[in-house]
Order: C-alpha cells, then sequence, then structure tokens
C-alpha cells in the first residue's frame, strides 16, 4: 500500500506513512515476531523516503507494533500496552503532586474492571490453591515487616488468569504498575503489610465460601487506602476532596466520614455541619 501523494506534510503526512505499515503488517498477514522487508524494500512498496519512514518506525516500535533490532531489521512488535503504562504513570504522578483527581480516576477504573469480573470469577475460577499459596506467602512476609508489591499481582494476575482474557491481565497490569511507580508520591501514611494481607485473606476466604457480598466488600477495603489517604490530605489542606474511587451513593454517613480525618500530628481536622464548620472543642468558625 502505497503512501497517497496527497498527503500533507508535517504530521498528516507521518499519520499516512505509520497507517501504511499497520495496513501492510495485515495485508500480508504479519503476526508478532515476524520479520518485516528491508528498509529499501519498504521504501519502495510504500513510496515514502527514507528519513520519513524511519521517523513513523519510531512511532511504531514506540507503542509497541513493530520491533526494531538494531544489527537484525525490523520485526512485527507484540503490541503490548506499555506505551498506555508510561502515559498513565506520568499522568498519575503528576496529579500526585497536584489535586490528586487523575489518581482517583484511574483507581476508579482499575475498580469498575475488577469488580465487573465478579461474576466470571465466581463462576469460572475453580482452582484456588495458587491463591492460597499467594495470600501465606503474604502473610508470612507481613509477620517479618516485609512489603510485598510483587504478590500483589501474582495475586491479582492468579485470580484473573483462569478466566482466558489476556487483556484483562495486561490492563490490570498497567493499573497495578502505574500504582506501584506513584505510591511514593501519595500523601500521608503507606498502609501496613499486615493491612495488605488481611485484605487479600479476605478476598481469598469469600471467594472460597462463595460469598459474593463479602467478596466485594474485602475489595472495597483494598481499594480505600488510597481513597482515605486523599481525603485525609484535602482535610489536611482544607481542599475539597475529590470523590473516593469507592465511594458509594447511598453511604449516609460518607461526607460524615471524609470530614473527620485527622490532621498530621493527631489533630482533628474541621468537621462540616449544616451548621457552619465545627473545631474539636465546639468552636465556630471557618476551617
Amino acid at each position: 500500500m502505497a503512501v497517497s501523494q496527497g498527503s500533507g506534510g508535517g504530521t498528516s503526512k507521518q499519520e499516512a506513512i505509520r497507517s501504511a505499515v499497520v495496513s501492510y503488517i495485515t495485508d500480508h498477514g504479519l503476526v508478532a515476531g515476524d520479520p518485516l522487508p528491508p528498509e529499501a524494500a519498504l521504501m519502495t512498496a510504500l513510496g515514502v523516503g527514507r528519513n520519513a519512514l524511519r521517523e513513523a518506525m519510531k512511532s511504531l516500535q514506540a507503542i509497541g507494533i513493530v520491533d526494531i533490532r538494531h544489527g537484525f531489521g525490523t520485526y512485527v512488535g507484540s503490541s503490548s500496552l506499555r506505551s498506555l503504562e508510561a502515559g498513565l504513570a506520568y499522568r498519575a504522578t503528576v496529579s500526585a503532586r497536584g489535586d490528586l483527581r487523575e489518581v482517583l480516576n484511574l483507581l476508579e477504573v482499575r475498580r469498575l474492571v475488577e469488580l465487573g469480573l465478579t461474576d466470571r470469577v465466581f463462576a469460572e475460577v475453580r482452582d484456588l490453591e495458587p491463591l492460597e499459596r499467594i495470600v501465606v506467602e503474604m502473610e508470612q512476609r507481613a509477620a517479618a515487616g516485609e512489603y510485598f508489591a510483587d504478590l500483589d499481582w501474582r495475586f491479582h494476575e492468579a485470580l484473573y488468569e483462569p478466566l482466558g482474557n489476556a487483556l484483562v491481565v495486561e490492563l490490570l497490569g498497567v493499573f497495578w504498575a502505574v500504582f506501584t511507580r506513584v505510591e511514593s508520591e501519595l500523601p500521608g501514611h503507606r498502609y501496613t503489610p499486615a493491612a495488605a494481607a488481611g485484605w487479600h485473606r479476605d478476598i481469598y476466604e469469600a471467594l472460597r465460601a462463595g460469598d459474593r457480598d463479602h467478596y466485594l466488600a474485602a475489595f472495597g477495603r483494598h481499594f480505600a487506602d488510597i481513597g482515605d489517604r486523599v481525603a485525609l490530605h484535602a482535610a489536611a489542606t482544607r481542599q475539597p476532596a475529590p470523590r473516593r474511587a469507592d465511594a458509594r451513593d447511598d453511604e449516609g454517613d460518607h461526607d460524615d466520614r471524609q470530614n473527620r480525618y485527622r490532621h498530621p500530628g493527631g489533630q482533628e481536622a474541621p468537621k462540616k455541619t449544616e451548621h457552619g464548620w465545627v473545631r474539636d472543642r465546639g468552636q465556630e468558625g471557618p476551617p
């Protein structure tokens, strides 16, 4: 597929070349790992110059469509979600140093994906032994005071791999990697290893018992940590707290709990009531 000579300059021409390369791959039935023609042959097939083709190839490599192996040639890539991970990690890091809304938005997407799979998990996940082994190892590491980000991911990977949807596992892996990278940027105190082990033990036990309500509640506790830390930060800095990713409209006491987080150092944040802001000792006034 030759690039149309009517393609404009700059970005539009590069888009046309990238589209032509993708069409070449699909039209020729190439799959991940297959070699593309040598550069000169591809230039002729697409009707483009060397520099323009190389620029397009670099862009396609960045998103995993091609794999340039210097000294060996160019191959069809695996089309992984690594470019998505890089973009989300950047947005989350910037957000973690700002109002934290993007962090909560990302957490909400992850929550919707994982909880949306609940029916399939209960219907299709039969072998729970891998999950139990991971939880036991979590508890052993927690008893030693060690964090275990690697085991956290292995648990969720083992939970969803039996569903046979590799894209879901890869997408959740992106979310996990992003949160791991921005963890140190988040406000407040990090959860304890014992708490994390407890969340996963509860998820496992609920699944083993076939208790959907307990399962959903356990996942809610798992996701609540970041939401709690964001709300604490908002109270301490007197900013409106972004809506927590685990918030539910039917939780009547949500606003009360959100406004009772303590400032760092132990002082209780002002509580908002229908009569205005009230401090610890009944003094009224703005927060």
